[in-house]
């Protein structure tokens, strides 16, 4: 017997209608057009609404992907939620938000915080589900609103954000899924992108509010050089376990974080620009989010055919990284 690989059936994305231009920043913080696009490639980004949780990104997403795969709700077995941006700080989980309002009362649902590599790692947790039986039908998400968590002085990060929601629902099948994945974390990194205050470690003080410890800290360059060669790693490490070269990738999708992350790690990967798919100039960095919008993206426009295979990488706070082969099946 074959083994079942976690199919892709259905694909969906959403992202909030409000759209916040390098110009509007300008407006807010020391930044221009040119410096934002010159040092990261975006141009815009949409922001979620003060009263709009990560869970009302998700369901119009998640919606547009149970059409396409022609199931209901009520056919979901698990649903796994990559975010570090939930609806609620302690608990419940966004998974169990999301059960309750889509109405999938016969799923299991749960929460993956692995901030940026949020959808990888869901998708790595369900695919071991459908490889061993255990569930059919089940949907992954990839949702963030990093954009409450900002601070909109520090020009270092306001201008790098964006919200928004992407969903996948996989079903077993023999011939297309889920080939492999690669997961990695590089812990001793935690410190370099976190936001400090407001958990148990450190929970908010006024003064802390005060001078924005609520907020992301980062440091660009550390990130920056973990990021590249995360990209690398992970990539070469999936190609490997699926025993094929990078190229017979019909396209690689890695996390929209930052062009030049982006460019440098494929022009030393020797890899194909034209075969690298990127949207990030008009959602920024949306985490979670950014690898299935992508993906719902590219196969819209015909970028993915039925067969295809696909690479995929996220990488972020942590440190975490990872990376899949997809063989298209929509």
């Amino acid at each position: 017997m074959s083994k079942l690989l976690a199919n892709i059936i259905g694909i969906g994305s959403y992202i909030p209608e409000k759209v916040f231009t390098n110009q509007d920043l300008a407006r807010m913080v020391d930044t221009t057009d040119e410096w934002i696009v010159s040092r990261t490639g975006i141009k815009e980004r949409h922001i979620a609404e003060i009263n709009q949780g990560v869970s009302d990104l998700a369901v119009p997403a998640i919606t547009k992907a149970l059409t396409q795969a022609k199931l209901s709700a009520e056919d979901l077995e698990l649903i796994v939620v990559g975010t570090c941006s939930p609806d609620y700080p302690v608990f419940p989980s966004t998974g169990c938000v999301i059960q309750d309002r889509i109405g999938a009362k016969n799923a299991a649902a749960f929460d993956v915080s692995a901030a940026c590599s949020g959808f990888i790692y869901a998708l790595s947790i369900a695919t071991q589900y459908i490889e061993n039986g255990t569930y059919k039908n089940i949907l992954v998400v990839g949702a963030d609103e990093l954009s409450k968590s900002l601070n909109w002085q520090d020009r270092g990060t306001c201008v790098l954000f964006g919200d928004g929601a992407g969903a996948a629902v996989l079903a077993p099948d023999k011939t297309y899924g889920v080939l492999a994945t690669h997961l990695g974390a590089v812990g001793s990194g935690w410190k370099h992108l976190l936001v400090p205050e407001g958990g148990t470690k450190q929970p908010l003080t006024k003064a802390g509010l005060e001078n924005k410890k609520n907020t992301i800290q980062m440091n660009g360059k550390e990130v920056f050089r973990f990021a590249v060669k995360a990209v690398e790693d992970s990539l070469g490490a999936v190609l490997a376990k699926c025993n094929i070269k990078k190229e017979a990738l019909a396209l690689f999708i890695p996390h929209q974080a930052n062009i030049r992350i982006i460019d440098h790690a494929v022009k030393h990967m020797g890899f194909p620009k034209d075969k690298v798919y990127a949207n990030l100039d008009r959602y920024g960095n949306t985490s979670a989010a950014s690898i299935p919008l992508a993906l719902d993206e590219a196969h819209r426009e015909g970028r993915i055919k039925k067969g295809d295979l696909v690479g995929v990488c996220g990488f972020g706070a942590g440190l975490t990284y990872g990376a899949g082969i997809i063989k298209w099946g929509i």
